[in-house]
């Protein structure tokens, strides 16, 4: 996200407090979203707001400058650079620094790639294949936020070169945003299914931009169209519009997809009208604290992100309301500083091109500073080897992938005719990459007991049916696919895990349907296990975090930077009432001690690879304490007798 100028420069232009105090809404709830998501759901939408705002001030900009014959592609990107990079270059630099002293190798690696693809201004196609703007790994990424300023900068460059190619037929300038803008929203909803796409993509993400500047045309064409009351009336909807949306959206909803329209529709008709001084919206909009937020909004969204973050890292916890207060707090100073010490002077007194390819200059070096932390993996040297090892950790292996048993949705959507063996009593694994993960261990038993194995596992597709999973579209239907294989293969065992994506009653109105589903076909013993202990950031940072603090090796076991996201309880009650098996994974690695971490001395024998997975050892060493639940011994013993 990147607020525009306070005062356009355009000769004709007004300044608008107005607009600073919708800026100051705006970047207020997107702070309230990161620091207190459950006060504030909707909160996100603020980015919405600010690209109507960024269209709307940018384009009127350009046409007050083309209608003068003063347009300058020069002297536009000169005002950008002075506008985005100083408060930008100090932010990233800040960033990197605190990095070094409190981010671990991986973490260090990633801050090295988000520094160098947001000094590019590409930080959203980097965080379109790396994070999904609501997962819990978000957390992770200090630079997250600057996905915005990424597809607002990827406007500045292609706009005025649109426009400038349209100079000579302004007729046509409207009907070329209601083009682009069309086209944009059109794809935004054909890339529903699409999530981290369709909320990444500047493509996506047009049209939002695209109502600015097309409000931006008819307030200069179509100046008086409405009284004055009727103006207040349409800035109060508005407003509502906006605030609505602000408490009552959620990130569990698909976004942005058509919901969008509120919250930019009603930034439409606020930049639309001017308040009336004697107005509602005048007093809440135009006045007082708001619109001095609106004036520090720019550098108190730079800033407040990655000190959530770094300040997590630093703690190696999550951080208490108290702590997430007091970040807060320090990012509106630190705006503030930024603002008074660091916009002003360069916006106001910085001209030239040698002071402008200073600034360019700034932006370089940052790029050069994230790829030395690239290249230096992350500085992975401030640790000894046997640390630095268990950054290297391997994950799920390829060869786990049982021919096509265990699917990519990304990728495949067919299973194999060989996920299922011949042999009996035989066990089938439904569920997503958790209990893929745990294969080696059931393989591992059948070298020890004579028994089958079906596998129909699909990533990020939890065994539930009739449930869209956002952003996989063909979960569903390869869930029905598996029953269809269970009711073919007759499995004397199905056993299901998945990591948990929706609320606790969601998940059990799905599991019931699923439940009833199975025992419809017969199937003797239905298994459910709980998902694993969930290591925030990760079981190897944890070792890390250890390592950093007491200069030690992390315990065998842990209770610090783990937590259960499960209700094993009401799951066990509820698994049970439906005739289930349940087995809770957190009992299984959990005591009054903390979590298993280790299956040895070796600082690498992890029994968790990432945030939940299995390490190959951990799945053995899973599956070999609860077997005699998953295969009873009367099914064994029939199994040894048959054979």
């Amino acid at each position: 996200m990147r607020l525009s100028d306070q005062t356009p420069s355009g000769r004709t232009a007004v300044y608008r407090a107005d607009i600073d105090g919708l800026r100051g809404i705006s970047v207020l709830a997107v702070v309230a979203f990161h620091a207190f998501p459950d006060l504030v759901p909707g909160g996100f939408i603020g980015v919405d707001v600010f690209f109507v705002i960024s269209g709307f001030l940018i384009s009127g900009i350009i046409f007050d400058e083309m209608r003068l014959d003063a347009f300058s592609l020069r002297a536009f990107y000169a005002r950008r650079i002075r506008r985005i990079f100083p408060a930008l270059v100090l932010v990233l630099t800040v960033t990197a620094l605190i990095g070094w002293w409190s981010l671990l190798p991986q973490d260090m690696l990633r801050l090295g790639r988000q520094l160098l693809s947001s000094a590019a201004f590409v930080a959203n196609l980097y965080f379109w294949y790396q994070s999904g703007y609501f997962s819990p790994d978000a957390q992770s990424f200090p630079l997250l936020h600057l996905w915005s300023l990424g597809v607002e900068e990827q406007f500045y460059i292609v706009w005025p070169l649109i426009l400038l190619l349209l100079r000579r037929r302004p007729d046509r300038i409207f009907a070329a945003i209601l083009v682009i803008a069309a086209l944009s929203f059109l794809l935004n909803i054909l890339s529903i299914d699409h999530h981290e796409a369709n909320f990444y993509s500047p493509l996506t993400r047009a049209w939002e931009l695209m109502l600015g500047a097309a409000v931006a045309w008819l307030v200069r064409h179509y100046p008086s169209v409405v009284t004055a009351r009727q103006t207040e009336l349409l800035r109060i909807l508005g407003l509502l519009a906006i605030l609505s949306a602000v408490f009552m959206f959620n990130s569990r909803m698909t976004y942005p997809g058509w919901l969008a329209l509120v919250p930019t529709i009603g930034s439409a008709l606020l930049v639309a009208t001017s308040p009336e001084k004697s107005g509602v919206t005048s007093y809440l909009t135009a006045t007082g604290p708001i619109v001095a937020t609106g004036r520090i909004s720019y550098p108190l969204y730079l800033w407040h992100w990655p000190l959530l973050v770094l300040a997590e890292a630093f703690k190696f916890g999550a951080l208490t309301v108290l702590e997430r207060g007091l970040v807060v707090t320090v990012s509106f100073i630190l705006a503030g500083l930024t603002y008074e010490w660091v916009e002003k002077p360069i916006r106001v007194g910085l001209a030239g091109r040698a002071k402008i390819a200073s600034l360019g200059a700034g932006m370089v070096a940052v790029a050069v500073v994230g790829v030395t932390i690239i290249n230096a993996r992350g500085f992975e040297t401030r640790f000894p080897p046997e640390i630095r090892a268990l950054a290297d950790v391997p994950a799920i292996s390829r060869e786990q992938r049982q021919h096509e048993c265990f699917l990519d949705l990304k990728q495949e959507t067919t299973f194999a005719d060989s996920c299922v063996e011949a042999k009996r009593p035989l066990v089938l694994t439904w569920g997503d990459s958790t209990i893929a993960a745990l294969m080696p261990g059931l393989r591992k038993r059948q070298q020890e007991v004579h028994f089958g194995l079906a596998q129909f596992n699909a990533s990020s597709c939890p065994p539930q049916l009739s449930v869209e999973i956002p952003g996989y579209p063909a979960c569903r239907g390869i869930n029905e696919a598996v029953l269809q294989k269970i009711a073919l293969a007759h499995p004397d065992v199905v056993l299901m895990q998945s990591r948990g994506t929706i609320s606790p009653d969601d998940e059990m109105r799905a599991l019931k349907r699923t439940f009833q589903a199975l025992h419809e076909l017969g199937v003797p013993h239905i298994v459910l296990l709980g998902p694993a202990p969930v290591w925030k950031r990760t079981l190897a940072g944890e070792a890390l975090s250890y390592f950093i603090k007491h200069h030690a090796v992390l315990p065998q076991r842990s209770a610090n930077g783990v937590a259960n996201l499960w209700d094993d309880a009401k799951m066990r009650a509820f698994a049970n009432g439906q005739g289930v098996e349940y087995i809770s994974t957190w009992d299984a690695l959990c005591n009054a001690e903390g979590c298993l971490t280790r299956l040895s001395d070796a600082p690498t024998d992890l029994v968790i690879y990432d945030a939940h997975h299995f390490t190959e050892g951990g799945a053995i060493f899973f599956i070999n304490k609860v077997w005699d639940r998953i295969l009873p011994p009367h099914m064994q013993q029939r199994a040894a007798q048959s054979n």
